[in-house]
Formats: C-alpha cells, sequence, structure tokens
C-alpha cells in the first residue's frame, strides 16, 4: 500500500475518532514520525474536524490616514471666494478678521475632506473585509461539508464491520489488474448486498462497474456501482451464492458479463 493509499484508506480519521485499534494506531504514530506526507495529511483532517473559528477581520494599514492627507495636499485646492467689493473703506481691523474667517473656513472644509475620505475609505476596507471573510467561511462550510460526508462514510462502514449478520467477502484482482480490490457486505438476515469499490479505478465516460453474483456456477447481475451507493445502499438482493465479481461494462449494464473486462473476485 502506498502513502496516498494509506492516507484514503480512513485509518487517519478512525484514529481521531478513537475507532483505531491499538496496532493501528502504533503503526500509524510510527508512520507519521516517518513520513511527512501523512502528518499533514493527519494535521489536515485535524483541523477541517474542528469547529469552525471565527475569522480574523483585516484591520486598514496604519499609514492610511497620512496617505489620504497627502493625497489631499496634493489633488485638492481649495479655491477663495472673492471679496465683494464695498465702498466703505477697510480697516485694519476688519482685514484681519476677514482673513481668520477665510482661514477658518479653509481649515473646515479641508477636515471635512478628510473625515470624508477616512469614513469613504473605512467602509471600503470593510465591505472588502465582509467579503474575504465570507468566502473564506463559504470555503471552510465546504471543507467541512466534504469531510462530514467521508465521517459518514467512514462510520457507515465501522457499522458493517462490527455488525454480526453482515458477512464480508473480499474481492481480489485478477490477470491485468492485481492490484484492484474491492470489499462486498452480505447481510444474512435480509440477503442486501452492499459494495465497497472505492479501490477500484474511476470507470472510463461511458462505462460502468457491474457486480455478479455467482449462483449454481452462473453469473447472476447483483447491480450496478456508483459512487453514492458505496457501502450505503444495497445494490440487489441475493438469496445464495458461491462467489462474486466485477467487471466493466457500458453504462446501464449488461445482460452477461464481459469476462475480459474482469476486475476483481472472491470465494464466498
Amino acid at each position: 500500500m502506498n502513502t496516498k493509499e494509506y492516507i484514503s484508506s480512513g485509518i487517519i480519521e478512525s484514529y481521531i475518532l478513537g475507532h483505531a485499534s491499538s496496532e493501528e494506531a502504533g503503526i500509524l504514530e510510527c508512520v507519521m514520525k516517518n513520513n511527512a506526507e501523512v502528518k499533514e495529511a493527519f494535521e489536515e483532517a485535524q483541523k477541517t474536524l474542528e469547529y469552525l473559528a471565527t475569522v480574523q477581520a483585516v484591520t486598514p494599514p496604519n499609514d492610511l490616514k497620512s496617505k489620504i492627507w497627502n493625497k489631499i495636499q496634493q489633488e485638492q485646492s481649495v479655491e477663495e471666494i472673492p471679496s465683494i467689493p464695498i465702498q466703505t473703506p477697510v480697516t485694519n481691523d476688519q482685514r484681519e478678521i476677514k482673513k481668520q474667517g477665510n482661514n477658518i473656513w479653509k481649515t473646515y472644509a479641508a477636515a471635512a475632506s478628510v473625515l470624508l475620505l477616512v469614513s469613504i475609505a473605512g467602509n471600503l476596507f470593510w465591505m472588502n473585509s465582509q467579503s474575504a471573510n465570507q468566502q473564506e467561511m463559504t470555503k471552510l462550510i465546504a471543507e467541512k461539508q466534504t469531510q462530514d460526508a467521508a465521517m459518514q462514510k467512514i462510520n457507515v462502514k465501522l457499522d458493517m464491520f462490527s455488525n454480526p449478520d453482515m458477512q464480508m467477502v473480499m474481492l481480489k484482482g485478477v490477470e491485468k489488474h492485481q492490484d484492484a480490490k474491492a470489499m462486498v457486505f452480505w447481510d444474512k438476515k435480509t440477503k442486501a448486498v452492499y459494495l465497497n469499490a472505492e479501490k477500484l479505478p474511476k470507470a472510463p465516460e461511458g462505462m460502468q462497474y457491474q457486480l455478479w453474483a455467482i449462483e449454481d456456477g452462473k453469473p447472476v447481475s447483483a447491480g450496478m456501482y456508483t459512487l453514492d451507493k458505496d457501502s450505503q445502499i444495497a445494490l440487489a438482493t441475493v438469496p445464495k451464492a458461491q462467489a462474486f465479481a466485477i467487471t466493466l461494462e457500458k453504462e446501464g449494464g449488461s445482460t452477461v458479463p464481459t469476462m475480459e473486462n474482469m476486475y476483481v473476485m472472491g470465494g464466498v
């Protein structure tokens, strides 16, 4: 079993959930010490199983205010309001008061502009932050849902393994497909047949795996396999069988197995 197969076998999730045996746990701990890829997969599994933490908000840069002020000084100039000529002579005191008034008005206008730009910039940062947070949260939720679905599959398989009424039949690769393998779960009470075939290669476009039960030396169709049915939905009801086999057929199945396309087989 290579590293990828070991990671996808479910042993990491079983270890985290406390379902792994002491032997499996010891092997995993030893592998993690010597295999960085397995250790990384273990740490990633831990993260996805934890409760989603609040995403940290993005704060505006510290130099935002100074940048806005510099922009104002470079591009914004306040035009002076032309004074209306008056016929009465203007004293020095009046000129000073008028000058002070113009300066105060300029100061207020500049301050108001700064506050407006700071407010706009703050709102833009807030909106961008919220958008980024929402995207990150959506991504985390999707990852958690995927992990939950994987955990559900693992729990279903564990329930089957521990069910005394469930007979397990190991199907091993034949001829050109020595590395292929699958597991049939045959309920001895209901006679329902479930199939775990995640270790088979992905079926090509327009093709589909078909399960066969060998009854009295003759192959009988035991249902078509799809990934969503894996270990969870019964493919068929099989009253009796001496063996099971899987062939690759055209989508929708065949009435007789294509022997040259047989991947795995196992006796009951």
